[in-house]
C-alpha cells in the first residue's frame, strides 16, 4: 500500500490544518474549558470560509451535492479537525457542516424527500437511535423495544439510551424488534418524527465530557408502515454496514487529540528545567515520547488501511474494528503520559489535557467497546459467525 499523499490531498490538508490553528485555536482562549458551541457570528463566518474550502458536508455524497471527499482523504482530515480543545467531540465545532444518517441514503424516494434532503439542506436534524438500558454491543439480543403491526401502521413501546441529539432532533432512525422470534433478522429500522405522540424524552444523561446524550421512551407511539426504512428485518444489516464505516473517521478523530498532546509534550520536555536539567534529558521522558510516538503512528496505519479497503470497496470489516482499538485505547494512552510529562499542570483546566482524558475515556465504549471489537476480530480469523 502506498500511502503518500497525492497533490490534491495534502493541499487539502494544509488547508484544513491552517484553518484548525489559525481559526479555531485562537477562538478558544475566550471559550470555557468544556465549551462545545461558538457563539453564532463566529459559527457564521466560519462556515462561509469552510464552503469556499469546498468542505461543507464533506460526508455528503456527490450525487447529493457533497463534495465528494473519499474515505482516505476524509480519514485524514478527521485527524486534522480534533486537533483542538473541544475537537474530539465537537470538531471544528460543527462549522464543516454534518450530512444526515448515512442510513437515509437506503430510503425510498418519499422518505428521501421528506428527510434526507431537508437534513442536506440544514431544515431537519435527526438522530440515531440503537442501544437501550438493557445493552448496546449486541444488538441482536440486547433491543428490546418492540414494534407490533396494526393495519397499515406500527405500535412502537420501550425505551432507548445515549442518544446523542435527539431532544433537539426533528426525526429519529431507530431500530427496534419486530419479531420477537428472531434475533437480527427479527431488527427493523424506522424512521420516526420526534413531535409524534408516544415519543418522549425521558432525561438528560450526563457523561464524562462536556456534552450529554439522552433516554427516550416509546409509549404506544405509532409510526406508518411507509417509514420502515430499507426492509423488514434488514435493520441490523444497516446498522452494522453504518457503524463499521463510521468507525474509521471515529478511530482518526482520536489521533488528532493524541498528535496534539504529544506536540505540547515534546515542547514542554525541551522547556521545562527540573534539577538543572530539561526533561527532554531525562530518558524516562524520551521513552514515553517515542512510545507516543509509536502509538500514533501505529493507529494512523491502521485507521489509513481500513479507509484504503473502504474506498476500494473490498471487505474492511476486520480493519476497522482494529483501527477502533488501536487509536482509542492508544491515544488514551498518549494523553495520559502526556499529563505526567506535564506534572500538576496536566491536570488543570488551563491545558486541554484533562479534558482529552476524560473524552478518551469514553471511545473505548462508544461505537462498540474494545472487547466487542476483539470479539469481531476473532470471529474473522477462525471464520466464525457471530449469533443470529
Amino acid at each position: 500500500m502506498d500511502f503518500e499523499l497525492s497533490d490534491e490531498q495534502r493541499l487539502i490538508i494544509q488547508g484544513v490544518r491552517r484553518f484548525i490553528r489559525e481559526e479555531i485555536r485562537p477562538l478558544e482562549a475566550g471559550l470555557d474549558p468544556d465549551a462545545y458551541q461558538l457563539q453564532a457570528r463566529d459559527r457564521e463566518r466560519l462556515v462561509a470560509m469552510v464552503k469556499e474550502m469546498g468542505l461543507y458536508q464533506m460526508d455528503v455524497p456527490v450525487e447529493y451535492g457533497g463534495p465528494g471527499v473519499d474515505a482516505v482523504t476524509r480519514t485524514l482530515i478527521a485527524e486534522e479537525l480534533s486537533q483542538h480543545r473541544a475537537g474530539l467531540y465537537a470538531p471544528a465545532y460543527g462549522v464543516f457542516g454534518s450530512g444526515p444518517p448515512a442510513q437515509l441514503y437506503a430510503g425510498t424516494e418519499v422518505q428521501k424527500e421528506r428527510y434526507l434532503w431537508p437534513s442536506i439542506r440544514g431544515e431537519k436534524h435527526g438522530f440515531f437511535g440503537l442501544s437501550e438500558p438493557s445493552g448496546g454491543s449486541d444488538p441482536a439480543r440486547a433491543i428490546q423495544t418492540r414494534a407490533i403491526r396494526d393495519g397499515d401502521e406500527w405500535v412502537i413501546n420501550g425505551r432507548k439510551l445515549w442518544n446523542s441529539g435527539a431532544d433537539t432532533a426533528d426525526y429519529g432512525v431507530v431500530y427496534v424488534r419486530t419479531d420477537p422470534t428472531k434475533g437480527r433478522q427479527g431488527i427493523t429500522a424506522f424512521i420516526v418524527d420526534t413531535d409524534t405522540p408516544g415519543f418522549r424524552v425521558e432525561r438528560l444523561v450526563q457523561v464524562l465530557r462536556a456534552h450529554y446524550t439522552t433516554e427516550l421512551s416509546f409509549t404506544d407511539m405509532h409510526v406508518p408502515h411507509e417509514n420502515i426504512l430499507g426492509e423488514e428485518g434488514g435493520g441490523f444489516a444497516l446498522a452494522n454496514d453504518y457503524l463499521s464505516a463510521n468507525r474509521i473517521p471515529y478511530s482518526a478523530a482520536c489521533l488528532g487529540v493524541a498528535v496534539y498532546a504529544h506536540e505540547m509534550a515534546v515542547e514542554w520536555a525541551k522547556q521545562r528545567v527540573t534539577f538543572g536539567e530539561p526533561l527532554a534529558n531525562r530518558q524516562a521522558i524520551q521513552w514515553m515520547l517515542v512510545d507516543n510516538e509509536i502509538d500514533i503512528r501505529t493507529g494512523r496505519w491502521a485507521a489509513l488501511a481500513a479507509a484504503d479497503l473502504a474506498e476500494r470497496h473490498r471487505p474492511f470489516r476486520f480493519e476497522s474494528s482494529m483501527a477502533k482499538l488501536l487509536c482509542t485505547e492508544g491515544a488514551g494512552r498518549v494523553v495520559d503520559r502526556c499529563m505526567q510529562i506535564f506534572g500538576g499542570l496536566g491536570m488543570s483546566k488551563d491545558l486541554p489535557l484533562e479534558r482529552w482524558y476524560r473524552e478518551l475515556r469514553i471511545r473505548r465504549i462508544g461505537e462498540g467497546p474494545s472487547e466487542v471489537q476483539r470479539i469481531v476480530m476473532a470471529r474473522d480469523i477462525l471464520n466464525v459467525r457471530s449469533g443470529s
